[in-house]
């Protein structure tokens, strides 16, 4: 047992501030943290967590011992270094438990200071005699018996202050890592508030998208109504088949280019009812663009924009282009119309459609996207969409059919 009392007054237990409570090892691997919420991986790692520090303090005792020219064998080193940090292991889960019970909170800070004077010196008693107890176990063991009075009184003064640090760093661990799961928790609930909040602002920017162009084909339908009634028969029947094509995606804020292009193709089949054959309208894309994810009803605005804008005159060349391409982890989308152009007045040409359009863009890829909308060099108007490439599920493309 002197070996044990050398390794106290050499201060072999100085620096145990991390392993005299159970849960340090949550902030080491996210593994280790879920395995502690498991109860039968608890204790298991609590005793190889406190082996492995023991035998790290028998290593510094047993090498500093030699070179200070009091040596010691390693089974002295490694059972006197065991037999005091298994007792501090016991001891401090009814220290965590004390942590937890008195948190250093404000308005409470001298019952709080009170309830651990005494908790630390209940442990410092409790540390001296349990590990006397091992020491006239380990002195049986080795055929050396020893008194466990002399124990009791060797431990108590070699041992005693440093057991009231020991039980603070157990005290300030517990609830550091204690307000550390408390922290994520709060930032988990931000996060989750954050999303739903934004979540809730996309769904009512694309409520607000999808009468703006309903708002606009009641307003062709009505100026068709006399005039030709045949063709506002014709663009209510087609109003009707984009209606329920929409409706059936309202939920979802991201769709597959194809299928965006379907919603597309309908509404400019109402749109050719309303010019004839004043128009054409060119894609190019291909199949790995199809399956890209894109905002739902992106572009279905732009080209509306592009129609009113582009068309306005008496243009020969009155067509809209439509393209997409992939740029390593971005998706590039343009359209293209060869109106009259920006005027210089107007370079944004932002109605309530290109408007929201930027919002949604802005909520679902903060600085991760591009947008531009610019004069082409050969006439016309280019608008262009940089997006992160991602691809969409299969199995959406088939809800929407």
């Amino acid at each position: 047992m002197p070996q044990s009392g050398r390794s106290v007054d050499d201060g072999g237990r100085l620096t145990a501030e991390a392993s005299p409570f159970h849960v340090s090892e949550h902030l080491l691997h996210p593994f280790a943290m879920r395995a502690f919420e498991l109860e039968w991986a608890r204790w298991p790692l609590l005793f190889a967590g406190w082996t492995a520090l023991a035998l790290s303090f028998a290593v510094q005792f047993y090498v500093s011992s030699g070179q200070a020219g009091y040596p010691v064998t390693w089974s002295q080193a490694a059972g006197g270094s065991l037999g005091d940090w298994y007792v501090v292991g016991a001891l401090s889960w009814p220290v965590a438990r004390m942590a937890r019970r008195f948190e250093w909170e404000r308005g409470h800070g001298i019952e709080c200071f009170l309830a651990h004077a005494l908790g630390a010196a209940a442990f410092s008693v409790a540390f001296v005699f349990l590990r006397a107890l091992v020491g006239m176990w380990q002195g049986w063991a080795a055929g050396q018996p020893v008194s466990y009075r002399a124990l009791v009184e060797a431990l108590a003064i070699k041992t005693w202050h440093l057991n009231l640090i020991i039980y603070g760093v157990i005290v300030a661990a517990t609830q550091a890592v204690r307000y550390y799961r408390e922290s994520q928790q709060r930032a988990l609930r931000a996060l989750e508030l954050e999303h739903g909040l934004a979540e809730a602002r996309l769904m009512a920017l694309q409520m607000q998208i999808n009468p703006h162009f309903l708002f606009n084909a009641l307003n062709s339908i009505a100026t068709l109504i006399h005039r030709n009634p045949n063709a506002a028969d014709d663009m209510v029947v087609r109003l009707g088949q984009l209606l329920r094509l929409t409706l059936g995606r309202s939920t979802e804020q991201e769709v597959s280019l194809g299928s965006e292009l379907e919603i597309l193709e309908r509404y400019l089949d109402i749109e050719r009812v309303r010019f004839g054959d004043r128009f054409r309208f060119e894609l190019s894309a291909g199949p790995e663009e199809l399956r890209a994810k894109v905002p739902n009803l992106l572009l279905q605005p732009i080209v509306e924009n592009s129609l009113k804008h582009g068309l306005s005159g008496a243009s020969r060349d009155a067509r809209i282009e439509v393209a997409a391409r992939r740029s390593g982890d971005f998706l590039t989308l343009t359209v293209r119309d060869h109106g009259p152009g920006l005027s210089p007045a107007n370079t944004r040409r932002e109605g309530i459609g290109l408007a929201n359009t930027l919002s949604r863009l802005e909520h679902l890829y903060g600085t991760s996207h591009e947008f531009e909308l610019v004069n082409h060099p050969d006439g016309g108007t280019l608008c262009r969409i940089s997006i992160p490439f991602q691809t969409a599920e299969p199995r959406r493309e088939k809800d929407m059919k």
